[in-house]
């Protein structure tokens, strides 16, 4: 099962995610912050507000994404 494992903020929507599985790949968010609760994450004070759970990232209004997306969209870092 894939997995977030460490997460660094970058810059502006941008993250350095490492998997489980030792790749690290750099996600810029912004194309996917849309809509009633990815939206708020615009608000780049909202936006760095995330942690890590046991799979994957979640931000504090709840929001989270499947670490297997985050893997298909990032770019190798």
């Amino acid at each position: 099962m894939l997995k977030v494992v460490d997460v660094d903020y970058v810059k502006d929507y941008t993250l350095r995610l490492t998997f489980n599985d030792g790749v690290v790949k750099t996600v810029d968010l912004k194309p996917y912050l849309h809509g009633e609760v990815f939206g708020e994450l615009l608000d780049k004070n909202k936006f760095v507000q995330y942690g890590l759970t046991p799979v994957t990232i979640e931000w504090a209004n709840g929001a989270d994404l499947a670490p297997e997306f985050l893997y298909e969209i990032g770019e190798a870092a």
